[in-house]
């Protein structure tokens, strides 16, 4: 590894990095505890040269295939285990993969011979309960099924089934507009004092907001990307990294004409999203969280490949989205 793998000046001085659920959790594994903690020390590794920077680190990741394993195996013992409400399993599964990932990133850094804390918050996040996303679940979760598969589960266990592209069903929940990120000051003072803090998983856990600021949790998952986002803008962060399992965005997907994006301005992401390129529950929550974060007062937003972080903070790949030029 080379001692500098990020030249100083594109050195963020406050770095937010989000992991997406499928980067840590691929479709081709079977999910048991000996692959869950392989992709972390894999995950670990490609993250470790931004750990050894002199930089205050926030990392965020999804949970997708997660949660979804765990409400389908709380539906197969549903007869005899009370199941819990999707609220407390976003809980589970932000817990669950923030430890490995914490486990992880630090063994890799004692290896590096560098005695740097990773930290994880058990993260709650305000919702509105008015929100529209309650009426329209778009939202995928979980495995993928075959159209009679689909049918079948959904009316056993009344679930929504939607197509997500050309690999098969999924079930789909709310995913509301993050608020507000509760415990924001811990978060901040903890990347101030050198610790890489891993927050906000799963886009947090939903909760609504009372009277008194009483909380009480909602049956949605709220995408991370977009609650990525909002942390930076609310932290002042001018950098993001949207880290996940292709290398960079592309337009026409799918077809002859498609092309990767490299570098691009808000005015033009913006025109090609209302152009219909990037549907939701793929590539479009990425990219609202990258506009979102770009017209906030954002410098630098980056959709990369999890394997090519550091070479999509050096500029070298991965797609760079940055403000118009005055």
């Amino acid at each position: 590894m080379p001692s500098n793998p990020v030249p100083e000046s594109k050195t963020p001085k406050r770095l937010i990095i989000a992991i997406g659920g499928n980067a840590t959790h691929p479709e081709n594994i079977a999910g048991t505890s000996v692959e869950q903690k392989e992709i972390a020390r894999l995950t670990a590794a490609s993250l470790l040269p931004l750990a050894l920077l002199n930089s205050e680190l926030i990392i965020t990741h999804g949970n997708g295939p997660v949660v979804g394993k765990i409400l389908m195996r709380q539906a197969l013992t549903r007869d005899r285990i009370p199941p819990m409400s999707l609220d407390i399993c976003v809980a589970h599964s932000q817990g669950g993969i923030a430890y490995l990932l914490m486990q992880a990133l630090e063994n890799a850094l004692r290896e590096a011979d560098n005695g740097r804390h990773v930290a994880c918050l058990l993260t709650q996040v305000e919702v509105d309960a008015a929100d529209p996303a309650f009426k329209n679940p778009t939202k995928f979760i979980g495995p993928f099924f075959s159209a009679d598969q689909s049918e079948a589960i959904g009316r056993e266990l009344g679930w929504t089934m939607k197509r997500d592209g050309d690999r098969g069903f999924r079930h789909v929940v709310p995913s509301p507009i993050p608020k507000h990120i509760c415990d924001i000051s811990l978060i901040e003072v903890l990347a101030k004092r050198g610790t890489v803090v891993i927050a906000g998983g799963g886009g947090g856990i939903p909760v609504i907001r009372g009277p008194k600021g009483v909380r009480h949790g909602v049956e949605a998952v709220i995408d991370k990307d977009l609650t990525t986002q909002h942390m930076a803008k609310v932290l002042g962060v001018d950098t993001i990294m949207l880290l996940t399992a292709v290398p960079k965005v592309a337009v026409h997907f799918g077809t002859p004409q498609q092309r990767a994006l490299d570098r691009v301005t808000l005015s033009e992401l913006k025109a090609l999203r209302a152009e219909g390129h990037f549907p939701p529950g793929s590539m479009g929550p990425k990219i609202d969280a990258a506009i979102r974060f770009i017209e906030g007062g954002g410098k630098h937003a980056v959709i990369a490949q999890l394997s090519d972080a550091v070479p999509a903070l050096r500029g070298e790949t991965g797609t760079h989205v940055v403000p118009d030029t005055p």
